[in-house]
C-alpha cells in the first residue's frame, strides 16, 4: 500500500438521545463542526461523527476499561482552551478545571455517557502523545 489511510469518522453510541444531542449540539459547533442531518456531524474537511443509540444491555464508558478512552483535539493557543471552557459554561455544560499536563493546557469534557473529549494546547516541541 503506497498511501497512508486517514481517519475519516468516529461512530459514538449513546444511551440517552436527548442528553447526547444537547451535549454535542452545543460542543460541536463551538469547535467548527456542522450537522448536515440528524446524528451526523462533519468538520468540513473529510472527518465525520456519527451518533447512534447503544444497545440496552451494554455499559457506558468506564475509565481505564478496554476500548476508546478519549478523543483529542489540538487547540491553537492556551487562550482557545480557556475560551472553549467559558463558552461551554455559558451554554450550561458542566466542565472540569483546565489541567496542566507538563506545560500543555488540557480541558477534558465527558459526554453524558462518560466518553471524554480532550482539548489541548501544546507548547512548541511537545508531542500530543507519548
Amino acid at each position: 500500500m503506497n498511501r497512508k489511510p486517514r481517519l475519516d469518522h468516529l461512530t459514538i453510541l449513546y444511551t440517552d438521545r436527548e442528553a447526547s444531542e444537547r451535549h454535542y449540539g452545543i460542543l460541536l459547533p463551538l469547535i467548527g463542526f456542522s450537522s448536515p442531518k440528524p446524528g451526523i456531524w462533519t468538520d468540513g474537511d473529510g472527518f465525520w461523527l456519527q451518533f447512534q443509540k447503544a444497545k440496552a444491555e451494554t455499559s457506558p464508558y468506564e475509565r481505564y476499561g478496554a476500548g476508546l478512552n478519549h478523543w483529542g483535539f489540538a487547540m491553537e493557543t492556551p487562550e482557545a482552551v480557556e475560551e472553549l471552557r467559558s463558552a461551554l459554561i455559558d451554554q450550561g455544560i458542566a466542565v472540569q478545571e483546565i489541567q496542566d499536563l507538563g506545560g500543555a493546557r488540557a480541558l477534558f469534557l465527558p459526554d453524558p455517557d462518560g466518553l471524554r473529549a480532550e482539548f489541548t494546547w501544546y507548547p512548541e516541541g511537545m508531542a500530543a502523545v507519548g
